[in-house]
């Protein structure tokens, strides 16, 4: 199996997912404690840009890095992950 389809593979199995409970199951076997708090403070950082808060205000809000923070608000700009399951209130 390429990378490729390895990764096709791993969307598949995460769009399966039933329920919080068997996503939050999932995560827990594949990734680190601290790689999930990584993920949910990017999209957390995310959220707040899109709601138009400033990279101070995120940083003081956010355990994240104005580096990452960079990247986070690039995709958000240009990307199109965030805006598409990231819902506005």
């Amino acid at each position: 199996m390429t990378k490729e389809e390895k990764i096709q593979h791993l969307y598949q199995t995460i769009l399966n997912l039933e329920s919080e409970e068997a996503c939050a199951a999932f995560f827990e076997d594949l990734c680190t404690n601290k790689e999930v708090e990584q993920m949910a403070e990017r999209a957390y950082a995310a959220r707040l840009l899109m709601e138009g808060k400033t990279y101070s205000q995120i940083i003081a809000q956010a355990d994240i890095s104005s580096a990452t923070l960079s990247r986070v608000s690039r995709c958000v700009q240009y990307g199109k992950g965030y805006s598409s399951v990231l819902k506005m209130k």
